[in-house]
């Protein structure tokens, strides 16, 4: 499609930055509108939001480079070429989670609700995210007659070109949209707090996993165990496991940590 956005000569602006940078706006506008409904302290939601961006920069990339370290051993300067493409979702949320984590029990910030927020936010950078891909050419679905096939010519493109393939890029941005009305939906009718970012976990783990059957293979995603590559059981493991937490919570009537409103529950500010 259309990876370089902008080139004024020696400077080029990047269509797949141009678009995280942009998902990364949503997400945090989002999030934070709704951390204002829930009366979290805003400047400690906004600087959460900072170093879970960072650690979903590293923990992506990383992921990444792990997956293709014979092509990085050669290629080392290649490591920080973000602008190319070439970051793992499931590595940059588990290293956000664990910064998440980290800075929420440091400031005594309320984690059920705070990451209900942040759930409200995260499909729509996930979806512009992934319009980002689908310009680059990277995360690049299997040859198909179908008539919404795509064919990319750009030689820049990180897939193959003059190939008719499936856009999973583009199916993966739809379903987050999907994704994003249902927990919208839901964080006024939640029973529990935590139930919309454990409902954003088992949607969006089974949007990827249901993608990646259109996937290229050519697309390293890690090695394959039971004919599914690494990437594929992680976003089903995902699924299954917020699937039972979301059981468990129901099954207790919600009880447990209630919104910020609910106890009076004095955060630092």
């Amino acid at each position: 499609m259309y990876p370089i956005l902008f080139d004024f000569g020696p400077v080029k602006i990047f269509t797949y930055g141009f678009f995280l940078a942009l998902a990364f706006v949503t997400a945090i506008y989002v999030a934070g509108r709704e951390a204002g409904r829930l009366s979290l302290p805003i400047g400690r939601f906004y600087d959460l939001c900072f170093y879970i961006i960072l650690a979903a920069l590293i923990g992506s990339r990383l992921l990444y480079v792990i997956l293709e370290y014979r092509y990085f051993l050669a290629n080392p300067l290649q490591i920080v070429a973000l602008w190319k493409g070439g970051l793992v979702f499931h590595g940059g949320l588990g290293l956000a989670l664990a910064v998440a984590f980290f800075y929420m029990h440091r400031y005594h910030l309320p984690w059920r609700p705070t990451l209900d927020a942040l759930a409200v936010g995260m499909p729509l950078g996930q979806m512009l995210g992934r319009v980002g891909c689908f310009m680059a050419g990277c995360c690049y679905g299997t040859p198909t007659t179908l008539p919404w096939a795509v064919t990319f010519t750009h030689p820049e493109s990180l897939c193959p070109l003059r190939v008719p393939i499936h856009p999973a890029q583009l199916y993966e941005a739809l379903l987050s949209g999907c994704v994003f009305g249902v927990v919208y939906w839901l964080r006024v009718r939640k029973r529990f707090d935590g139930q919309v970012i454990l409902t954003y976990f088992i949607l969006a783990g089974l949007v990827r996993f249901g993608v990646e059957f259109v996937r290229s293979p050519y697309d390293y995603r890690g090695p394959v165990f039971i004919g599914l590559p690494l990437t594929q059981i992680i976003a089903l493991s995902i699924s299954l496991v917020s699937a039972g937490f979301l059981c468990w919570g129901i099954f207790r009537g919600g009880k447990g940590e209630q919104g910020v409103k609910g106890k009076g529950l004095k955060v630092e500010g």
